[in-house]
């Protein structure tokens, strides 16, 4: 994934614009049955009823994005619904990616602000891509940016689950261990 968060020019942030890489096996589980017009490309259009899909969804998990502003953590109060949705294809990686807007629901003027993009159940794992992964849009020139996801001896993300694994309630939390962290500091 890579996440642009994005600033007005009087140093507030709106939201994230982020985009999510979807692996090849769910790639193919999603575009079943999705016919183009031009074989193996498609079309923004083609594929805006399987983004609208996938946005519609994210909402029941709070689009696996919280924050904490100045310290104090919003879980469901600091973003609106996703604006600026879309899907690309890329045939030869055979991989979907989903970009969107996620905006805060009021600008957010802080000293220190937190994201955290992670799943709470650890059934859908999240990682940064290797290059550009976090940049700031428009942001005051003194603040920094630092991204990290802790490191786990036990898990690799190239990993993958079998078919035994089942979520159940025994995972819920786990996967705030395992969560992508962007810190931003503007003095």
């Amino acid at each position: 994934m890579r996440t642009a968060i994005v600033y007005t020019p009087d140093g507030a942030v709106t939201g994230l614009r982020q985009d999510w890489t979807f692996d090849d096996m769910y790639t193919a589980f999603a575009m079943t049955g999705l016919e183009a017009k031009k074989k193996g490309q498609f079309t923004r259009a083609e594929l805006q009823p399987l983004a609208q899909d996938n946005i519609e969804s994210l909402k029941d998990f709070r689009y696996f994005t919280y924050a904490r502003i100045d310290g104090k953590r919003r879980q469901s109060d600091a973003f609106a619904a996703p604006v600026d949705y879309w899907l690309g294809y890329d045939s030869e990686a055979t991989e979907l990616t989903l970009h969107f807007m996620l905006p805060f629901k009021e600008p957010i003027a802080a000293k220190r602000l937190v994201i955290e993009i992670y799943d709470p159940e650890f059934f859908i794992d999240f990682g940064f891509a290797e290059h550009d992964a976090v940049k700031l849009v428009g942001a005051p020139p003194q603040c920094v940016l630092a991204a990290e996801k802790p490191h786990d001896d036990n898990f690799f993300s190239s990993q993958s689950l079998n078919r035994s694994y089942i979520p159940s309630e025994a995972n819920i939390g786990m996967g705030v261990k395992f969560a992508n962290k962007i810190s931003v500091e503007c003095p």
